[in-house]
């Protein structure tokens, strides 16, 4: 059974950082897609970044690419969002998600099989 748990959101003023952790159990890195959605209120999911297995290819959507960095470590089995130069509009409540199998880019993140509870991340100017 998958089961995601993130960790690390909070507070902070515009221009720090945050480094989320997601926890995963019942997936293996070699074989599932993982990757960071967000969604604010009232507004669309959006793909953050994702890591491609096997190869750890990461992709990121354009509105973070440069400031975000996905990671994951295999022995931990814990994946990563570190979040630099945050912006207001970073401000989302922020979901890890894992999929079996190969997708390439982070749009297509919102739609993995499973997600975790989200964590809420603010970002005030």
């Amino acid at each position: 059974q998958v089961q995601l748990v993130e960790s690390g959101g909070g507070s902070v003023q515009a221009g720090g950082s945050l480094r989320l952790s997601c926890a995963a159990s019942g997936v293996t890195f070699s074989s599932y897609s993982m990757g960071w959605f967000r969604q604010a209120p009232g507004k669309e999911r959006e793909g953050v970044a994702s890591i491609r297995p096997g190869s750890g290819r990461t992709y990121y959507a354009d509105s973070v690419k440069g400031r975000f960095t996905i990671s994951q470590d295999s022995a931990k089995f814990t994946v990563y969002l570190q979040m630099n130069s945050l912006k207001p509009e970073d401000t989302a409540m922020y979901y890890c998600a894992a999929h079996r199998g190969v997708y390439v880019g982070a749009t297509s993140v919102p739609d993995f099989n499973y997600r975790g509870q989200g964590t809420q991340v603010t970002v005030s100017s």
